[in-house]
């Protein structure tokens, strides 16, 4: 109540909100109170009562004033009468218009603001804090506000320091702030007027040739529908599968591995979308799993190195940091494509062994049979050519 309205961006987590909405609650009553306080008082700014100080201070031990002079900047003074306290004056702890107006300067690139009300301090004696009272011929009452810049920003900054003292008579100004992690806000930049259309506050103006426009033209990627229309029909996918390879940073790796006419699209696309997202859910780092090694997998199953159900196996093993390569991953999870004999001779002992099952349930047998099979199976050889070995064999058994 009393303030203008104030943007928060980058809130980043939902656990952030109740810290940032409890701190902009307390900051901005803060402000409210400092406004009470003020509208009582006789605050008097003007040009005049701003004073280049950069010589005054030439001999002043302070690091920070030391490297701007060095670094060729302009030190100014602005003298506020009857202003003393003001700017440390805390309604609630960190809640102060001299912080509010250290972030301010920020905006223009500046690192912040030294005031009477808090020195001496970061180097600045006492002898420093009296040769600036002196030069500005201030009394007990008064305050300053000191500031380090380069002089191409010094002015700017020291009318929006003006203005800032002026609107904070009436609480909270509008203005858009930046969330923290500790769940603070911190000063962004001021809220756009009416007569903003939107150019960017942050970006320079850029010039654009006409040739530049030449060449934008040529190179507008297709519309998002057309696109995902290419893609169902060039690799016979389904349209949600289209929609998720097309939006997934696994576009160009899913065409360069689909080049390979004996990999199935299909099953490409739900390995990069599906089976990668699956195991970073399970906590595992896909940053771990470089493109080289995802395509290495694909070539092994192409060339009946490995199985369809042995990729998440490897891939695991990766992404969990055990290997780095899918070549190691095979070893340390002893992965090896069974021949068709040990197989079949598997699939015998498992229907020896399950006979009165096999009976009872006939063909239906498949499905727990399958899951005992997987067990001793599970990335040797193909899921599918275990399903249909499993059917003719239960068959057999059957007659």
């Amino acid at each position: 109540d009393g303030g203008a309205v104030v943007e928060i961006k980058g809130v980043q987590q939902l656990d952030q909100l109740e810290k940032v909405i409890e701190f902009e609650a307390k900051r901005q009553h803060g402000l409210v109170l400092i406004a009470q306080k003020l509208k009582s008082m006789e605050i008097n700014i003007s040009k005049d009562g701003i004073y280049e100080i950069t010589d005054t201070w030439r001999e002043c031990k302070s690091k920070i004033i030391q490297k701007a002079i060095k670094n060729g900047d302009v030190i100014k003074a602005i003298k506020i009468k009857n202003f003393s306290g003001m700017l440390g004056y805390s309604p609630y702890q960190d809640i102060r218009l001299g912080k509010e107006i250290g972030q301010l300067v920020k905006f223009y690139g500046i690192g912040g603001v030294f005031h009477s009300d808090e020195l001496p301090n970061y180097g600045i004696e006492n002898e420093d804090v009296n040769k600036v009272k002196d030069v500005l011929k201030m009394n007990e009452n008064d305050l300053f506000i000191a500031i380090a810049a380069p002089s191409t920003k010094i002015d700017y900054a020291i009318e929006s320091v003006i203005s800032r003292i002026k609107d904070a008579k009436d609480g909270v100004p509008a203005e858009t702030r930046m969330a923290t992690q500790d769940g603070t806000t911190i000063f962004l930049r001021p809220r756009p007027g009416s007569s903003r259309m939107y150019p960017e506050t942050d970006i320079p103006p850029l010039i654009v040739s006409e040739r530049e426009l030449e060449i934008a033209k040529k190179n507008i990627p297709k519309p998002w529908h057309e696109s995902i229309a290419e893609l169902e029909k060039k690799f016979k996918l389904n349209h949600q599968l289209a929609e998720q390879i097309y939006d997934s940073p696994y576009i160009e790796l899913f065409e360069k591995i689909t080049k390979n006419d004996s990999v199935s699209p299909t099953f490409v696309a739900s390995v990069l979308c599906s089976t990668i997202t699956s195991l970073e859910r399970n906590g595992l780092d896909s940053k771990l799993l470089n493109q080289n090694e995802i395509i290495k997998a694909f070539e092994f199953l192409s060339e009946g190195k490995i199985s369809k159900e042995s990729i998440e196996i490897l891939f695991e093993n990766i992404m969990a940091g055990k290997s780095k390569t899918i070549k190691e991953a095979m070893e340390k999870s002893q992965i090896k494509t069974l021949s068709d004999s040990d197989v079949n001779d598997i699939l015998d002992e498992i229907i020896e062994n399950n006979k009165e099952l096999i009976k009872n349930q006939k063909e239906r047998a498949v499905g727990p049979l399958m899951g005992i099979a997987m067990k001793k199976l599970r990335g040797k050889t193909s899921g599918e050519s275990v399903n249909r070995l499993l059917l003719e064999k239960i068959n057999q058994s059957l007659k």
